[in-house]
């Protein structure tokens, strides 16, 4: 039976271990993320942090991680095809996405034509 100050090492390790293991995941997923985040930012086109929207209104309106949205969507490169719902989803943020960026643009060369 191993003493108390080696079961409480062994315990720290299988903590430090776990936690590595979760922050090697992390890591993996951003880049995933990131990625998928680029592919957004080339078809909208638009900023980092509207990508970022896109893809959690992606991930929130199909009950699907966001990892997992990124990942499906990166894959495309290869030929593979999004599934339908992320799909559908996707279209409806981009078309929201380009909605707003008419509306904004539309006011502004309102408001520079007419000023206050």
């Amino acid at each position: 039976m191993p003493a108390t100050g080696d079961a409480d090492l062994l315990a720290e390790v299988v903590e430090l271990r776990a936690k590595n293991e979760q922050l090697a995941r992390a890591l993996a997923s951003r880049a995933v993320i990131d990625q998928a985040r680029g592919m957004v930012m080339a078809l909208a086109p638009c900023s980092s942090e509207r990508a970022w929207d896109v893809l959690v209104e992606v991930s929130q309106h199909c009950n699907i991680k966001l990892r997992d949205v990124a990942a499906a969507l990166v894959v495309t490169t290869n030929d593979r095809t999004l599934p339908e719902p992320v799909q559908r989803e996707l279209r409806r943020a981009l078309r929201g996405l380009h909605l707003a960026d008419r509306t904004s643009t539309e006011v502004a060369t309102r408001h520079r034509r007419d000023p206050p």
